[in-house]
């Protein structure tokens, strides 16, 4: 199995705003956000609206104070040294119509501006060899000279085109080269442009780490550099700014939460989105790593394209893509099929790790009923399939799985289709 290292200090880390001033957003903004999370809570204090919105508790009691002299607010009473309050009658009025507005009442967000200088900051940077790298894919079995063609393209964290026969472990390559980072990164829960709020912190595919907490700014979450993989679901939405009318709050692009990471697109040609389109649509950001998205009402801003985008496709290449679009790919790695010593290795993995009791001859035989037919290739997901077939064939049987030459025959003819 492969080493997991774990997470490195990143070399970025955002300092704790003084002032709201320092935080880098709208004043405005602040108020309302104070005033829906207060609303939502009904009773608040200057600690669980701290807490709530990620905020300074000075800074907090400066909005609280702007909001007591607009009489937007009544002090309950007293927790030690915090107020206890609640919205005031025209205060719950008042944040009944910004709710309307956005329900946004999270961690408050970061300027576009921050945004992108910390994402410039945090960079990917990779030192390998052949032996680290070999390493970090220690659970597939790879030849020297891909791994030699994987380990310059990581370094130069520019995109990647994987391509060849399908069934050879193209996906699981690509899946795997978030294993070369150790590091990780600080990303903003929520972005502010115009006013408006994009979530962007994302726990299905941000896996957030513990941090210093207090001598960071909270409003950031410390993660590991996220992978995010799509494959024929991906439709043009997906790549632009999607506000929800019910909420008001607009969700980022998955190149976006891929930022400082990477985008895998998995069998590419085969979205519902046409290549042409995704690749129109990304020519400029793979060329000059910034790319464009729009509010609703047309507002255009530029973010930045930090991230290492790997095409994996079992079509070729020149029928998906012009002379152009291929150029601005710099690393294109040809994954073939396995030789018969790389079959058999994977094989022994594969028998080993289900525990299957198997005959001296049976990888050479395996391979064998693999090439009948006129069937010329010996692919790397061949040992896994048939193994899962053999375990199944043992379920339904009541028993442990067993490899006989007459169960490789029953699970190979279930496994390949008659020409």
């Amino acid at each position: 199995m492969p080493v997991t290292l774990a997470p490195s200090r990143p070399a970025f880390a955002p300092p704790i705003p003084q002032s709201v001033e320092e935080l880098g957003i709208p004043h405005s903004l602040l108020v309302d956000l104070v005033m829906r999370r207060a609303l939502l809570e009904g009773g608040s204090t200057l600690q669980t609206l701290s807490n709530a919105l990620r905020v300074p508790v000075p800074i907090i009691n400066a909005i609280f104070q702007h909001l007591r002299s607009q009489h937007l607010v009544e002090v309950k009473g007293m927790q030690g040294n915090d107020y206890n309050f609640t919205l005031s009658a025209s205060g719950k009025s008042l944040a009944g119509e910004r709710f309307q507005l956005s329900q946004y009442a999270g961690a408050a967000p970061v300027s576009l501006r921050d945004y992108s200088i910390a994402t410039k900051a945090q960079a990917a940077r990779v030192q390998i060899d052949r032996k680290s790298l070999r390493q970090a894919f220690s659970d597939l079995v790879i030849p020297d000279n891909l791994l030699d063609q994987l380990g310059p393209a990581l370094i130069s964290q520019n995109s990647i085109f994987v391509y060849g026969p399908t069934g050879n472990g193209k996906t699981s390559l690509a899946e795997r080269m978030l294993r070369v980072y150790s590091d990780t990164v600080y990303l903003p829960y929520a972005v502010e442009v115009d006013g408006q709020v994009i979530s962007l912190y994302d726990p299905v595919v941000h896996q957030q780490v513990e941090n210093e907490e207090g001598l960071v700014d909270a409003r950031w979450a410390l993660c590991r550099r996220p992978c995010i993989v799509v494959g024929g679901e991906l439709i043009p939405s997906m790549l632009e700014l999607r506000l929800d009318e019910s909420s008001g709050i607009y969700a980022a692009p998955l190149q976006m939460k891929a930022n400082n990471g990477i985008f895998i697109i998995d069998d590419f040609g085969r979205q519902l989105m046409s290549p042409r389109d995704l690749l129109n649509r990304w020519i400029v950001p793979l060329d000059r790593r910034v790319d464009y998205l729009m509010l609703r009402y047309g507002v255009k801003f530029q973010i930045p394209f930090e991230l290492m985008v790997v095409f994996s496709t079992n079509l070729d290449p020149s029928d998906l893509a012009d002379e152009a679009f291929l150029r601005r790919i710099h690393n294109k790695i040809f994954v073939d099929a396995v030789d018969a010593r790389s079959f058999d290795l994977i094989f022994q993995r594969v028998v080993g790790a289900k525990g299957i009791v198997t005959e001296p001859d049976s990888a050479e035989y395996l391979r064998e009923l693999c090439l009948r037919d006129g069937r010329t290739e010996l692919r790397a997901c061949y040992p896994g399939d048939i193994c899962t077939i053999l375990t199944s064939i043992g379920k339904y049987e009541g028993r442990a799985p067993i490899m006989t030459k007459g169960e490789l025959e029953r699970a190979t003819a279930l496994y390949f289709a008659r020409s």
